[in-house]
């Protein structure tokens, strides 16, 4: 069953449907393919995971878009959010 979502292809977070626990696999579909992975901490509804690994200083892709960028390495599984992610201002000149 899928407990989180991603919109893009090109996005390397994806959004939690339901509480997910640390340890639980998490289910989404990209491509019209189910794809799974291990959730490393409990993430919260409606907060995002790491789809894969994402390196520090590296854009958060989520809904195609950019979010803002890494803070620290990120594991796959592991919450993206606010302790590891800083604000990205790009310049619209």
């Amino acid at each position: 069953m899928r407990n989180a979502m991603i919109i893009d292809p090109q996005d390397n977070v994806a959004v939690a449907i339901e509480p997910i626990a640390a340890g639980e696999t998490v289910t989404y579909a990209c491509d019209g393919k189910d794809v799974s992975l291990t959730a490393l901490q409990d993430i919260t509804i409606y907060h995002k995971l790491a789809v894969r690994d994402i390196s520090k200083d590296e854009p958060i892709v989520k809904y195609g878009q950019h979010i803002g960028i890494a803070a620290e390495d990120i594991k796959a599984g592991a919450h993206v959010h606010v302790h590891n992610v800083a604000s990205h201002r790009e310049n619209l000149d």
